[in-house]
């Protein structure tokens, strides 16, 4: 008897997906942020924290007695080395996680929907947690973007695997 090789296939979507193409790239968007933090990160430990500092705010011709960035130049002035190369390591790592998410919500790989729902999904109670520290807009914002996020990729996982069974 000869079985039909089409019932072992995977159901392929074939509909337009602009929602997952954002999600994609904003993905993308977020590994190349971390990229450049990490690089930054680097250059800090190669040269003179401070001195390399200073030169920014400089370069942006920010004010240095401003509150925001006093604030951040006191708080780098601490750092030591092997902290900002457990900081760089974290970053590439963490940008690695967005690229991977990214590059294959672009491809539109099954796998990475369930990757951004599970690695979306287990950071929601921190930032339920650090809103309720320091309650912004942006981090309401951006908690309300990825619940919808995972909301999405659920509604389009489920459905794909209902298409399934009901395509055998």
């Amino acid at each position: 008897m000869v079985e039909d090789s089409s019932a072992r296939k995977p159901v392929q979507d074939r509909r337009p997906a602009p929602v997952l193409v954002l999600i994609g790239l904003g993905k993308l968007v977020k590994a190349a942020a971390l990229i450049a933090v990490g690089i930054g990160a680097l250059e800090l430990l190669n040269r003179e924290a401070m001195d390399a500092l200073t030169r920014w705010v400089h370069a942006l011709r920010a004010d240095p007695d401003d509150r925001f960035i006093h604030s951040i130049l006191e708080r780098l002035s601490v750092v030591t080395p092997a902290q900002l190369e457990r900081f760089s390591i974290g970053t590439f790592a963490y940008a690695a996680l967005f690229l991977a998410e990214g590059i294959g919500l672009l491809m539109r790989k099954h796998w990475a929907e369930y990757l951004t729902v599970v690695t979306t999904s287990a950071l929601l109670p921190l930032e339920v947690y650090e809103l309720t520290r320091h309650f912004t807009l942006v981090r309401v914002a951006i908690l309300v973007l990825n619940i919808a996020i995972v909301a999405y990729l659920v509604v389009r996982v489920r459905s794909r695997l209902e298409r399934s069974r009901y395509a055998h």
